[in-house]
């Protein structure tokens, strides 16, 4: 038996008996040496090549793990994102948060079927760029790699990117598993959750990917109650297999995830990546008899079990497909529909054909698509906010100062109507901390990390103040990952949007919406707060004691509880028109709950809305959260129209954790809540299970 016999076998006659038997088959045709292999990652010499060819330390070639090439077994073949191929010079997306912002998982199923095009075209057949961390605090210096801050949105979202990868052929692999929110002491902090929370708030997203058929799973580097979580037995057999039933494979996370290779194979992870360190002691470690060649072919049986699902629908395309432009309009396209407008007093937007506009702040005209660390995606061009305006309105009536000084943006904004300042974080703020090393006062430059400080920086604070004093019509434009705490500055802005990291064509989309050519309808994938203590606890560089408290409140839910007014709510976005809901109906059997609402246009300007439905526990003396949001729908209406959004949640996902018993129960009865936000949402019916 060979892998190429053994995939035609199980593609004419796909059952799990079949399944089962071929990989049982090129189990015992392997030797123990080849079995060994299977465990491992090989990048090492790859990592190489790409240093001397390409100037990359990272990922410009797939990682390659495992494979036998006596049987022709092919290799895991390995590529990161998630704004984009990390592989060659590729379409650079805007970043998993601004994705969030557009509440269109259709949407997002779309950006998977280009990333799984691209990740083909470069030779990976593995993608790890499904990231569905929750962020509990805007600190998280990889806040923008996620979707935001509920499980709903993350498990939507997640779910989407995982699909599109599958059904063409691709190794879909989220991560970080599990609690994986702080960055720079991420080797060494404990999150502690207790089981409800963990279920109930920091798992169910994964579990949904695991549902929608994810072949692999990337462990985290952080402990959890008190355990490595490449070494977590609770979580990646008792949990992820025992009650999940997944059948694929697990990865470690990257050089330093993994501590005693014994340990991490008991405990259910497959293969150490990118390179072998702990895995390379394996074979001693079985002649000690600390684990056994069983172990190992469990391991090497989730493997082949996970590639003969999931490869022969994989399609070889050619590097043609990178950064078409079908790929590059879709990029435009997405940054454009998830971007947020906070504030638009007096109608101030959209900026009129003909207006001089001048364009200030340190990223009016450079480069910032986010992080630098591992999901940096290495696109030969990225439109600037600038030259987005100057495509626009004409290069003539755009001028430009890319910086704080001033006296300098005041000379510049002196024969200009409108100012589009540009403010924020880049890549030296947040991301992936690149050294380890520094404090929370002051970070070593170029370090990434977490941030520091939730409000934009102070030399950004004053360029608005002074601006505002000019008599025109001033918009910020914030560019980062998460939240902002901007209510010390607000007033002096006309209009405020949040932008994100947008990608390769960010630039153009900031100008289709500013002009009115796209109208807005991003809506806060998170909760921005009126102060930063308003959301929970987070550990910096310094801390004494590396365990934190992961609780069950946080974001919407927290700010629900604790009746703390948020500046702005989760789900929030203006547009240029204006909707009403209207008629709502509700029905529910004892699987599906499915409400249908009419949205109604009732501005002067063609839209999208998002529909979002939460549900609330009643009658229960159990410790409930207000609402939850538990499923929602974008939905075009034109001007003066009426649509009908329909949303269906599943009765499983409104059930709640009991500790005790191990197992998920209904309660007695539920409110329904419709909306555009978490705020504004109202009763609209009450269900009852008996």
């Amino acid at each position: 038996m060979d892998y190429r016999r053994a995939s035609d076998i199980y593609t004419k006659n796909p059952t799990e008996e079949t399944l089962r038997k071929v990989t049982n088959q090129l189990i015992s045709a392997m030797t123990l040496k080849e079995k060994l292999d299977m465990l491992k990652g090989h990048a090492m010499a790859v990592t190489a090549k790409n240093f001397l060819k390409n100037g990359r330390f990272y990922n410009a070639e797939p990682y390659p793990a495992g494979g036998c090439k006596r049987l022709g077994i092919p290799e895991i073949l390995f590529t990161d994102g998630p704004r984009g191929i990390v592989l060659r010079h590729s379409t650079c997306f805007p970043v998993s948060m601004l994705r969030g912002a557009a509440f269109d998982d259709e949407l997002e199923y779309k950006v998977g079927e280009v990333f799984a095009k691209e990740a083909s075209a470069g030779g990976a057949n593995l993608f790890a760029g499904i990231c569905i961390n929750l962020l509990r605090n805007p600190m998280w210096g990889r806040a923008q790699e996620t979707y935001g801050e509920d499980p709903c949105l993350l498990g939507k979202m997640g779910v989407a990117l995982t699909k599109a990868m599958q059904d063409n052929g691709i190794i879909a692999c989220p991560k970080h598993y599990a609690l994986n929110s702080i960055e720079d002491l991420r080797f060494s902090v404990d999150a502690k959750a207790d089981e409800r929370t963990l279920h109930e708030v920091y798992l169910p997203h994964f579990k949904k990917c695991v549902d929608a058929g994810a072949m692999s799973i990337m462990g985290a580097y952080n402990k959890v109650n008190g355990t490595y979580c490449c070494e977590n037995k609770a979580l990646l057999t008792d949990i992820l297999r025992d009650k999940w039933g997944f059948d694929g494979f697990t990865i470690s996370d990257f050089f330093f995830g993994i501590y005693d290779a014994a340990r991490s194979v008991k405990a259910g992870l497959d293969i150490e990546m990118p390179y072998t360190f702990k895995y390379a002691f394996i074979g001693s470690r079985l002649k000690k008899g600390d684990i056994t060649e069983s172990d190992v072919d469990v391991c090497v049986g989730r493997i082949l079990r996970a590639m003969l699902r999931t490869l022969p629908k994989h399609r070889k395309h050619p590097e043609s497909v990178i950064l078409s432009k079908e790929h590059t309009d879709l990029a435009r396209k997405v940054a454009a529909k998830g971007m947020v407008l906070l504030k638009n007093k007096e109608k101030v937007l959209p900026i009129k054909n003909g207006s001089k506009i001048a364009v200030i702040g340190r990223y009016a005209d450079k480069i910032n698509v986010g992080d630098h660390g591992s999901s940096n995606v290495f696109s030969p061009y990225t439109i600037t906010p600038y030259q987005g305006l100057c495509n626009r309105f004409g290069k003539e009536n755009v001028a430009v100062y890319n910086g704080c000084d001033t006296k300098k943006a005041k000379e510049t904004v002196a024969e200009s109507e409108y100012i589009v300042v540009c403010v924020g974080s880049d890549w030296l703020q947040e991301g992936e901390f690149l050294v380890n090393l520094g404090n929370v006062k002051k970070k070593p430059k170029g370090s990434g990390g977490d941030r520091v400080d939730l409000h934009i920086p102070e030399e950004d604070v004053a360029l608005i103040k002074a601006l505002s004093d000019c008599g025109k019509k001033l918009i910020v434009n914030i560019m980062g990952g998460s939240a902002y705490v901007i209510n010390d500055w607000a007033d002096c802005a006309d209009a405020i949007l949040m932008s994100f990291y947008s990608g390769i064509e960010g630039g153009n989309a900031l100008a289709d919406n500013l002009s009115g050519d796209n109208n807005f309808a991003g809506k806060l994938p998170f909760t921005i707060a009126k102060k930063a203590e308003d959301y929970p606890d987070f550990l910096h560089i310094g801390a004494k004691n590396k365990e934190i408290e992961y609780g069950y409140y946080h974001g919407y839910t927290l700010f629900d509880k604790k009746n703390i007014e948020p500046d702005y709510p989760f789900g929030f976005g203006l547009s240029y028109s204006e909707f009403e809901i209207g008629k709502t109906e509700c029905s529910n059997d004892e699987e599906k709950i499915t409400v249908r609402a009419e949205i109604k246009n009732i501005g002067e300007a063609d839209g999208d809305e998002v529909l979002q439905i939460y549900i609330g526990s009643n009658g229960t003396d159990k410790d409930r959260p207000v609402k939850l949001l538990k499923g929602f729908k974008r939905i075009s209406v034109k001007s003066g129209e009426t649509a009908i959004a329909s949303v269906e949640i599943d009765v499983e996902d409104i059930r709640f954790y009991n500790p005790d018993l191990g197992e998920w129960e209904l309660d007695e009865s539920y409110t329904v809540f419709a909306g555009t936000n978490s705020k504004n949402a109202v009763p609209v019916a009450e269900i009852s299970f008996h």
